[in-house]
């Protein structure tokens, strides 16, 4: 019998830690700047960093300009999140700078320096040099109401470097 518990016990830990372990890596390799639209962050720091991060790492940037108060914002986050392959495509070919514009802090200098936005959210994909090399709406990554996940791999996939590997 203990032998049977202690079976059973290995097979669980040898199918679940491992998930667990996924989840902790999937945060360890995604700074800061690109987890939310925060109105304290400075997005010139912000950028620098993610400009030093994308040349190490040979990927372009994807700037996302947004806010808590959208949402279509928080829609996008949602669906990254709970997308593993989107997600993974998304990280692995780009460093993600997120840029908040909001009634507390509207970020006016550094979105002044970017193409004309019409709705939000909105990306922008840069060289790692910062050179703008598309602006784009993000409802054109929906389909029927819903941003779809072949559109937006198609989409990363189009845009993005080779993924990298072991970056993640």
């Amino acid at each position: 019998m203990k032998i049977r518990l202690l079976i059973a016990m290995l097979i669980y830990v040898a199918f679940t830690l491992p998930l667990g372990w996924a989840d902790a890596a999937d945060d360890l390799y995604i700074p800061e700047y690109s987890k939310a639209y925060d109105p304290s962050r400075d997005p010139f720091a912000d950028g620098k960093e993610a400009l030093q991060y994308a040349q190490q790492t040979n990927r372009r940037i994807l700037i996302e300009i947004g806010g808590d108060w959208c949402s279509y914002c928080k829609i996008l986050d949602y669906f990254i999140k709970n997308n593993p392959a989107v997600k993974r495509s998304l990280y692995e070919r780009f460093v993600v700078l997120k840029v908040n514009i909001s009634d507390e802090n509207d970020n006016k200098e550094f979105i002044s320096g970017l193409p004309k936005t019409f709705g939000y959210p909105h990306i922008f994909i840069t060289e790692n040099d910062g050179t703008v090399i598309l602006s784009k709406d993000t409802a054109q990554l929906l389909q029927n109401g819903k941003y779809s996940e072949q559109r937006f791999i198609d989409f990363l996939d189009k845009w993005g470097p080779p993924a990298n590997t072991g970056e993640f």
